[in-house]
């Protein structure tokens, strides 16, 4: 199985526990990547402008002999809908069609969506607001937060919307479909990791998030009226804002998504959940997941110019290769955490991530 992600060693792994043999292309070849991964190849996905025939060569040469079952395509190509298409005239591509991303990753096209839906979604313009205040620039097709900013703060430019900021916490909800209707597997609350540049950077998530029964209820009937209008396939996610008993649908990632390993662990695999749905088979019920679990990205503090050789913990994740470089405020490596309730599964990552600051910052040079 083909594997494309900005980072694809939770697919890769869980890929793994559903008896595949993943073949990775990503952007960073850590260590449990590549001890998951039956092939690897290192991509720079995140850079922009993504090299189309370079990344048709690589799955090329990571296929070779094998017969590919299809190739599953995480995050790094929201806005590359024509490339996505490019793949899967290559490939069985397991997911979303091109034109179903292309459509969800239209800010304006998906603002009508919700209103036809009946979804509260925020004012979304792709012209900037006469007032800034209370505004947000988002880029379109972004990925992770590193693209949103106030829209005071910025220079507006090509390939941004603006959308009016919602008051509330982030949720997102895990979605699973089959191209016919789609069921919630999960909710999780996330939170941010801000820099200067970057004050809505992703930081980490934990489930399940706290929400009344009627707010759940209410967030699955949005999904349902908005799988009716663009049915979606395999593992997506849906982020909200909530504020009370009121909430806005943000945006659909139609793909795996960031709180994938919260819901790992226990149950079935979710890419064997994921490949599933894509030949159009759902479980009879969700997976029943108990007690809490966080998971959090620890960014490098500083500058490092090659990461050496340590223990790493196990409750760690994308654990850089040593030798490998690291700029300051780039991902370091993942962090999780089980506990009884979310608080002290959230309190116990952010100890975790401290740990790993301490134990690198006294083996980098």
């Amino acid at each position: 199985m083909l594997i494309a992600a900005a980072s694809g060693r939770a697919l890769a792994a869980s890929a793994r526990r559903a008896g595949f043999v993943p073949l990775v292309a990503d952007n960073f070849g850590d260590q449990d990547t590549l001890a998951a991964a039956g092939g690897h190849v290192r991509l720079e996905l995140l850079n922009r402008p993504l090299n189309d025939e370079k990344l048709i060569a690589a799955l090329n040469a990571l296929a070779g002999a094998h017969d590919c079952t299809g190739i599953v395509c995480g995050s790094g190509f929201e806005d590359r809908a024509d490339l996505l298409a490019r793949i899967g005239s290559r490939w069985p591509l397991l997911g979303n069609k091109a034109e179903t991303v292309a459509q969800l990753k239209d800010p304006m096209a998906f603002a009508a969506i919700c209103q036809k839906a009946n979804i509260p979604h925020p004012e979304t313009s792709l012209t900037p607001p006469t007032d800034s205040a209370g505004w947000l620039v988002k880029r379109i097709g972004g990925a992770g937060g590193w693209h949103i900013r106030p829209a005071a703060d910025a220079n507006p430019g090509k390939g941004v919307y603006f959308q009016r900021r919602a008051a509330g916490t982030p949720v997102s909800a895990l979605l699973l479909g089959d191209g016919r209707r789609a069921i919630v597997l999960g909710f999780s609350m996330q939170w941010t990791a801000p820099t200067v540049l970057h004050p809505f950077r992703y930081g980490g998530a934990v489930r399940p998030a706290a929400l009344a029964d009627e707010l759940k209820q209410a967030i699955t009937e949005a999904v349902a009226r908005l799988n009716a209008a663009v049915p979606l396939i395999g593992l997506n996610s849906a982020d909200f804002i909530v504020d009370g008993s009121k909430f806005h649908l943000l945006e659909i990632n139609p793909r795996p998504g960031a709180t994938f390993d919260l819901f790992e662990p226990e149950g079935p695999s979710l890419f064997a959940l994921h490949v599933d749905a894509c030949a159009g088979l759902l479980p009879a019920r969700p997976p029943r997941y108990y007690g809490a679990m966080a998971g959090a990205i620890v960014y490098a503090e500083r500058d490092i110019a090659a990461v050496e050789a340590v223990n790493w913990p196990e409750w760690t994740a994308d654990r850089p290769v040593p030798g490998t470089s690291i700029k300051a405020e780039q991902p370091l490596c993942s962090v999780f955490a089980r506990a009884a309730s979310t608080a002290d599964a959230k309190k116990l990552v952010e100890q975790r991530s401290a740990m790993v600051h301490e134990l690198l910052g006294e083996r980098v040079s």
